[in-house]
């Protein structure tokens, strides 16, 4: 897979792009001009196309960094390192998209955007602000490895709150304006759950478009860093022995 010295692209990240691309406006289509309104919800189901999906690939961005950092802390892995780092960026923009939908989506359902003692809502907002932590750790720099050690702690810790949200619905079920999963209880109607299926597909390849591009970023800041270190450690022993740099770089 070849890519382009100035950009972080290759003829595989442009088609997927395309194909992101195209299943959008085709999402849109179906989402507003496909899939029937709601007898109860009315055309506020429509949040579904964008909820369901951004809820998903939290999940699936989060344990993306939850085995980046095991991979880390047991194999001292950059490449994992950095995997992890970018899925968190990526969940952090979904799981904020998943709190955003469900506000709006839950006015005109619930009659209010928030409820402080929704345990779902709640154990969603305490993941996102544990995942911005982990990005604020990860931004104040310091020693490489141990800024990556740290993050990876922070990390596993918020993966913890994974299952707790998930099975929320069910486990307090009496604390919770959630219904149980549209995908199980069999309510959707045929165009709705297709209209929902490519929804997920249509977000989940954008994901992998996004973290490709993230991860070579990532890659190519590490390569800098390195050649940076080398080049000082160069300079410090020119310093030391009075050779110049060009001298002590043979």
């Amino acid at each position: 897979m070849s890519t382009d010295a100035a950009t972080t692209g290759s003829r595989t990240t442009r088609l997927l792009g395309l194909v992101v691309l195209v299943g959008v406006l085709a999402l849109i289509l179906l989402g507003f001009f496909g899939a029937p309104e709601d007898d109860e919800q009315r055309d506020a189901v429509r949040m579904i196309f964008v909820h369901v999906p951004s809820a998903f690939l939290t999940y699936t961005a989060f344990l993306t960094t939850a085995v980046g950092s095991v991979m880390w802390l047991w194999k001292r892995s950059r490449w994992w390192d950095i995997v992890a780092h970018s899925a968190a960026e990526m969940g952090v923009i979904f799981c904020g998209l998943t709190l955003f939908t469900g506000s709006v989506w839950g006015r005109p359902t619930w009659n209010t955007y928030w409820d402080w003692g929704d345990v779902r809502i709640v154990t969603n907002l305490i993941l996102f602000l544990m995942m911005v932590g982990y990005l604020a750790l990860r931004a104040a720099g310091g020693d490489e490895n141990a800024v990556a050690t740290r993050a990876a702690v922070v990390g596993l810790l918020a993966a913890v709150n994974l299952p707790i949200i998930n099975r929320s619905v069910e486990w307090w079920a009496n604390r919770t304006l959630h219904q149980k999963s549209s995908l199980t209880d069999g309510n959707l109607e045929d165009l709705t759950l297709f209209t929902l299926f490519v929804g997920v597909v249509v977000w989940a390849l954008f994901f992998v478009w996004a973290m490709i591009h993230r991860f070579r970023i990532g890659w190519l800041e590490h390569q800098l860093s390195s050649i940076d270190l080398e080049a000082a450690l160069v300079q410090r022993r020119a310093e030391a022995t009075g050779e110049s740099a060009e001298e002590a770089n043979l």
